[in-house]
């Protein structure tokens, strides 16, 4: 075996650790990694406590710092598993990926920083791919591809929204005036938003029976509101439904695209041969 062969061996063996969770040391990899991306939250967590971060600064300092190295290579190692690096760096988790490991660096420059780390939490999201959860990660896609389909129909609903807070939020101004604390047509807005969102802070209340009345009208159709998106997401993913249509985790090892279909010899994406 000459020095090329034995180069692209040693990186489709690395390849297969980082990037599939079918093999064992491929999985045993993936839950490792879930258990540092998980202590590297609590740590965070538990520096935001003041009276833990003083009992434990060393501990907790040291701590992220290991991880942030632990970090730093994984991620040097999976540019370095692909034939085409630049894929995985501007995909998803690629920044995802670079975005964890750059907040403990920053801290040495921006006090305080540090605390961004808590972004990590989003490569939980790999959970699927280590416990082999191909049915969901086909929803997932499903789910998508649903999204993408109706964004122009969300964007008219929430666009349609808009307009109706700013309509209540004119009136309520009219009607409620500034001793009521709506000082002012975009405050009443706000209020109309948070009122139509059923959040209500109460910082800003109607104090006129009129007032209440469309106070009360709007905390209705707030409810009607919240089903509609759903209603068009859940319209889409029934068009796209294809049950029969199974994915795997296994990973490409050009581009690092997942979520190929059993059985499938080539990548969906770049076309690169599966191994």
């Amino acid at each position: 075996m000459d020095k090329t062969e034995t180069n692209a061996s040693w990186r489709q063996r690395l390849h297969e650790i980082i990037y599939e969770a079918d093999t064992p040391f491929g999985k045993a990899f993936d839950v490792v990694l879930l258990i540092a991306i998980l202590a590297s939250v609590l740590f965070v967590m538990i520096e935001s406590v003041e009276s833990l971060d003083t009992k434990y600064h060393s501990f907790l300092n040291i701590s992220e710092w290991v991880i942030t190295l632990l970090f730093s290579i994984e991620y040097v190692l999976r540019v370095i598993a692909i034939k085409k690096p630049l894929k995985y760096i501007f995909s998803f988790y690629g920044l995802i990926d670079l975005l964890s490991t750059i907040p403990k660096y920053l801290s040495l420059f921006f006090i305080g920083s540090h605390h961004l780390a808590a972004l990590r939490a989003l490569r939980l999201l790999r959970i699927f791919r280590i416990f082999k959860m191909a049915r969901y990660i086909g929803a997932s896609n499903k789910l998508l591809i649903a999204l993408k389909a109706s964004r122009a129909k969300i964007g008219v609903f929430l666009f349609f929204v808009v307009i109706s807070c700013i309509i209540l939020g004119t009136i309520m101004y009219m009607i409620e005036g500034a001793e009521n604390g709506f000082t002012s047509i975009p405050k009443s807005v706000y209020w109309a938003i948070v009122t139509l969102t059923t959040v209500g802070y109460g910082d800003i209340s109607p104090h006129t029976p009129f007032g209440q009345l469309i106070a009360s009208v709007i905390m209705i159709l707030g409810y009607a509101i919240i089903a509609i998106p759903t209603g068009i997401v859940s319209s889409e993913m029934t068009k796209n439904l294809d049950s029969k249509i199974q994915t795997n985790t296994q990973a490409c090892v050009s581009c690092s695209i997942e979520d190929h279909k059993d059985g499938a010899g080539f990548c969906y994406d770049c076309g690169s041969k599966l191994n």
